[in-house]
């Protein structure tokens, strides 16, 4: 018997505390059924199982039998069709399904294997793809579309629906002879992989209580009751009584006070309260009312509306009309690599993950291919090689499904004239009007176009012979006051000094250099990011254009910001810069992006394949605005003449600092750890942490629990004055304590202050890959405001 949390009607949710003579619900009582997935021919035969092909490369081929278990949400596969060594993915796990030869391993068996035959099932976050080849095209297209059945299923799913199924599969992975019923034995078991360490008399009166029909076991309605009992969340009840006259219900007045006086909702409250109250009471009395009854109120809390995360900042609410320069680009480094910067893979699958993710400018690293055509691959080493034709590709297939703004594909060019002419004409034949091949009004822009103006397009950043006025055949116009100021036009009259003469010279010499080894045909497709070398700021300011652009390593940039921090932010206010990490970085870690934001630089490129801090920042900063891979800076780093410097904010008069105070409350369902011990239990902690200038980084945590994931409770309070809100990023990190070695991390969580939501919020914690990991959560109070003058 395979048994789904699921509902009637009018019930859709557990209660958060118990009372066991009674269901505190408005009319409803919850139940188990079997499946709540409507089998369909596809998903009945892959329940039967079929027999197909497990590929890693051309060599590389075994038969695996493959099969959906019968909660709808397993697959699990192993060689023969019996024995029990096998592996499993979740569903949940699955991104998305491609028919075809879609991959570099599929297509080298496109002779050998018909693209009928195969798909690749896509995984979120870093795990590798898995590829498969079924024994004919029928049972192809029945795993394809149950699994993008089932995928669309769990994509749907609100917060209700994955608390039903994570119940379930602790259930069936509790259930341990699978006869639909637990007792005691496998009561504790399952405590043991929840994360509780349970006291065993607590426990066992515990299970007693839920066992109403006296049979040792638990089944059905009794294991929810029993789940009630563990899920018991005194510390929101205890909120819910705070504005609740009668302790049962929320009228709508007094949820209406709620959301005014905790959550700081101002605007249209009461019809705010009547909407939460349609869209999270799963009782239809209760909503016929306009009353919350606590299901509904835990419900919203934990929904996205009850999220950390302010909902209006997931779709574009950005001016996207300025200049491309006064934006955050999100930017990644060596985008054709999988795994290290020595021997890893070369795949276009990193360009995919990459747009995929909101990405806008894309790294390519060019080489002639023997056979005549370009090649992408870390130059000089052993990691493998992919053509430059199924990178543009890709790009052409995948460049706008996450944001339609546009996208700058950096060229590191080590070809010869005859490929990159090859490169040029694939470039224009496979992109089409995609590709930016003139400015988008025809004339030499006196600053750059807007993302707005952009849209759809994909504007190639790379070297250039001469100006952009020579394809135009048009004289340069002269520049605006704010950009060339009269005391350089005067100096150039007058006659450089000598550094500057020579740093001309060096200029000159290098643009000869240029025109003898770049392709003309390839040149002119380069319209708004020309790279040029860069000399100095002052050098920049006064032979450069807005539409060129300079290129620098790391440590180059760490120097810069040390000594000359203000002249860097104002050079990020007209033209754009790119970052990239050192060479020494062969296993591809990444630097921290955030001291490069500081002062403005719009393209901060990362190893996009490497998980850690520095991808949760960056996946943290790029979270708002839609996602769309574009931030607006602030208003103070855009400004040509700007005072700010990321070491000394305070020195502007009209800036005070923020007053943040966070209470870090409980816990909810913590993971344990994939390689912890068997019978182990989290002992966790949380670290509270601000990123931003120098002068507002800080962090805090808290104490850690011992053995409790499962619902840990801290109640530990935290203050933090932050001086530029608009440049920070807060990060929640959970670890798992441990005394003799370094903490293990279990989940995280990352966003720009800017898109916090005061009052009482649930944080959602993702993986190390930044995936989610439902239902972990934290649950947390925040409070903003400005200090008061007496605090200062």
């Amino acid at each position: 018997m395979t048994l789904v949390l699921g509902s009637r009607a009018d019930m859709t949710c557990v209660p958060f505390w118990v009372d066991f003579t009674h269901f505190m619900i408005w009319d409803a009582i919850p139940f188990f059924y079997c499946s709540g997935i409507q089998l369909d021919e596809n998903l009945e035969q892959m329940q039967q199982g079929t027999m197909m092909r497990k590929v890693k490369s051309k060599n590389w081929k075994k038969q695996r039998f493959f099969l959906l278990k019968d909660d709808c949400m397993t697959v699990w596969y192993k060689s023969k069709m019996s024995g029990n060594a096998k592996s499993a993915f979740s569903v949940s796990d699955v991104e998305t399904v491609r028919e075809g030869h879609q991959s570099e391993v599929l297509q080298s068996l496109a002779e050998e294997f018909p693209a009928e035959c195969c798909f690749t099932v896509v995984f979120h976050g870093r795990r590798n793809n898995l590829d498969l080849i079924a024994g004919s095209a029928e049972e192809a297209q029945c795993w394809i579309q149950g699994l993008q059945r089932l995928v669309e299923i769990v994509t749907n799913m609100d917060q209700r629906e994955k608390i039903d199924q994570w119940i379930c599969d602790w259930f069936q992975k509790a259930d341990k002879d699978k006869d639909g019923r637990m007792n005691f034995k496998e009561v504790q078991h399952l405590l043991r992989m929840m994360n509780v360490d349970m006291n065993e008399d607590h426990a066992y009166r515990l299970f007693q209580m839920a066992d109403k029909s006296e049979t040792g076991t638990l089944e059905g309605e009794e294991f929810v009751l029993f789940y009630k009992a563990l899920t018991q969340r005194d510390e929101v009840l205890e909120i819910f009584q705070e504005y609740s006259e009668d302790g049962k219900k929320l009228t709508l007045l007094e949820f209406v006070d709620f959301l005014q006086q905790e959550q700081m909702e101002s605007n249209g409250t009461d019809e705010l309260a009547m909407e939460l109250i349609d869209r999270y009471e799963p009782s239809e009395t209760a909503k016929a009312r306009h009353v919350l009854s606590t299901d509904g109120f835990l419900m919203y809390l934990c929904s996205p509306d009850g999220s950390i995360f302010n909902p209006e900042h997931r779709k574009v609410y950005q001016d996207m009309s300025q200049p491309l320069c006064h934006y955050f680009i999100s930017s990644s480094h060596n985008t054709y690599l999988m795994e290290d910067q020595l021997r890893g893979q070369s795949s276009v699958e990193g360009y995919i993950r990459a747009l995929k993710r909101g990405c806008r400018c894309l790294e390519v690293d060019c080489w002639d291919g023997s056979n005549g055509e370009p090649i992408v691959y870390h130059g000089h080493t052993f990691t493998s090689k992919i053509l430059f034709r199924e990178v543009v590709t890709t790009l052409e297939k995948y460049a706008f499904r996450a944001s339609e703004y546009p996208v700058i594909l950096s060229i590191e060019n080590h070809c010869s004239i005859e490929q990159q002419d090859i490169m040029a004409q694939q470039l224009k034949g496979i992109l089409g009007e995609q590709l930016l091949l003139n400015t988008i009004d025809g004339r030499v822009p006196m600053q750059l176009p807007s993302p707005e103006e952009l849209k759809g397009k994909i504007i190639l950043k790379g070297k250039k012979i001469g100006y952009l006025e020579d394809s135009l055949n048009e004289q340069p116009d002269e520049m605006p006051e704010q950009e060339y100021g009269e005391e350089e036009a005067v100096e150039e009259e007058e006659g450089a000094d000598p550094e500057e003469e020579a740093l001309r010279n060096e200029d000159k010499r290098k643009e000869k250099k240029t025109k003898q080894s770049l392709s003309k045909e390839l040149s002119d497709c380069i319209i708004y990011c020309k790279s040029v070398p860069f000399c100095s700021f002052q050098h920049s300011r006064s032979h450069y254009k807005p539409y060129e652009m300079s290129s620098f390593a790391e440590s180059k940039t760490r120097k810069l910001i040390r000594e000359a921090g203000n002249d860097f932010v104002r050079h990020n206010a007209w033209q754009l810069t790119r970052i990239f990490p050192s060479g020494l970085r062969t296993d591809s870690s990444n630097y921290n992006p955030q001291i490069m934001w500081n002062v403005g630089c719009q393209m901060v490129a990362l190893n996009f394949q490497t998980a850690g801090t520095e991808m949760d920042l960056y996946d943290g900063l790029f979270s708002q605005n839609g996602g769309c891979g574009y931030v607006l800076k602030p208003s103070f780093m855009r400004e040509s003449e700007t005072t700010f410097s990321p070491e000394n904010p305070q020195s502007s008069s009209d800036r005070s600092p923020l007053n943040l105070v966070i209470k870090v409350i409980s816990g909810q369902q913590l993971p344990k750890m994939p390689n912890s011990k068997e019978g182990s239990i989290v002992d966790p902690l949380v670290r509270v942490e601000i990123h931003g200038v120098p002068g507002d980084n800080a962090k805090q945590e808290t104490k850690y629990i011992d053995n409790n994931g499962f619902n840990p409770q801290w109640g530990e309070i935290f203050q933090f004055q932050v001086w530029v809100p608009e440049l920070s990023l807060l990060r929640f990190v959970v670890e798992d304590y441990d005394k003799a070695s370094r903490n293990d991390f279990v989940g995280q969580y990352t966003l720009p202050l800017t898109s916090v939501k005061p009052g009482y919020r649930h944080i959602h914690l993702l993986s190390k890959d930044g995936t989610g990991i439902p239902p972990a959560s934290i649950f947390v109070h925040i409070r903003l405001g400005e200090l008061s003058t007496e605090s200062k």
